[in-house]
């Protein structure tokens, strides 16, 4: 068993970052692989809730990016990404990888 790191990234859909970060992980980070969640609903700081209703003609939902990879793959990955993340939009923690 080896030690990894499990990291989510979240952000919004009217945000339009998600493209640029995928393009940054795959290219330039070269991670194996990331998912990517949409959530129904959500709210952060701000405290505004991001939602779609039935009647909503444009989308306005939470996402979530996420990966895991090696623990020092992570740890190099995070120095670079960090600075390109809003403060409290991150977050990391170890995991077993079996």
């Amino acid at each position: 068993m080896s030690q990894g790191t499990l990291v989510r990234i979240y952000l919004t859909e009217p945000d339009g970052r998600l493209q640029e970060l995928m393009d940054f992980l795959h290219d330039q980070e070269t991670l194996s692989g990331l998912t990517v969640f949409r959530g129904s609903a959500g709210f952060g700081p701000s405290g505004r809730v991001h939602g779609a209703g039935l009647i909503d003609l444009s989308l306005d939902l939470p996402l979530v990016l996420e990966f895991f990879d090696q623990a020092a793959k992570v740890a190099s990955v995070l120095a670079d990404l960090r600075p390109r993340i809003a403060p409290g939009h991150l977050v990391s923690w170890p995991i077993d990888l079996d």
